[in-house]
């Protein structure tokens, strides 16, 4: 696959909820101007429509959930298919905690299935008056099936602008541990970094989301762009 991906999601690209809100069966569906993870197009810079479903098993903290979006990798897989298991939990008032583990399967072809992997993520969170402030991992030991191991480090912060309305800037690292197993188009380095500002709202029940981000790589699916999206969650 001539492209990365890894789960922020956590489990969702787009995901303006908290696990520990959720009330057992939710849904999700969002329309993106482009499927980017860590700053590299999932979609050859089109439009993507995404989905999802999440259960939440109440006090506690513990999630499940699965998640599909169409995808474009320049041959015939067209669509990725997620499944995810977690437990959120408030340390105390200030600190909280997210970990778990993601599958992500790819289809469309015979030999998609190559690619599948697992992933390992913790997250942590400091709740302040500036704001929130996130330090989250993502690691995977067989990265698209490549047996390469692939770590991710992200620091994010998030503050509110005014009552519904917040800037969430983050950076990110994602280092190859094998670059003679897997490494990404454009270098011949282990790793690449991803910046990302984003205003998020909401209006009439629709969390809305306009980033602007780029890469450290020099290909064309992971260059400056701006990445409108719109989603909305239904209680089941």
């Amino acid at each position: 696959m001539t492209t990365q991906k890894t789960l922020l999601a956590v489990a969702l690209p787009f995901a303006l909820f908290s696990t520990s809100a959720l009330a057992d069966w939710s849904a999700t569906v969002t329309g993106a101007s482009d499927y980017t993870f860590n700053g590299v197009s999932q979609t050859q810079n089109d439009p993507a429509l995404q989905g999802s479903l999440d259960y939440s098993f109440g006090e506690s903290g513990m999630y499940a959930g699965t998640w599909a979006s169409n995808v474009d990798f320049g041959d015939d897989t067209n669509i990725e298919w997620d499944a995810y298991f977690g437990r959120y939990a408030q340390l105390n008032e200030a600190l909280s905690i997210d970990y778990g583990l993601s599958y992500y399967s790819y289809h469309g072809q015979s030999n998609s299935s190559d690619g599948n992997y697992f992933e390992a993520y913790t997250k942590f969170g400091y709740a302040s008056e500036l704001g929130q402030t996130e330090l989250n991992f993502w690691y995977s030991w067989d990265y698209f099936g490549t047996g390469a191991g692939n770590v991710i480090s992200m620091v994010a912060h998030t503050i509110e602008l005014a009552p519904n309305h917040a800037l969430r800037a983050s950076f990110d690292i994602s280092n190859s541990l094998d670059g003679d197993k897997y490494a990404w188009d454009g270098t011949d380095g282990k790793s690449y970094n991803h910046y990302r500002l984003a205003y998020q709202t909401s209006f009439e029940g629709f969390d809305i989301e306009v980033a602007g981000e780029n890469t450290s790589l020099d290909i064309d699916t992971a260059d400056e762009r701006i990445v409108l999206l719109i989603g909305r969650t239904f209680s089941l």
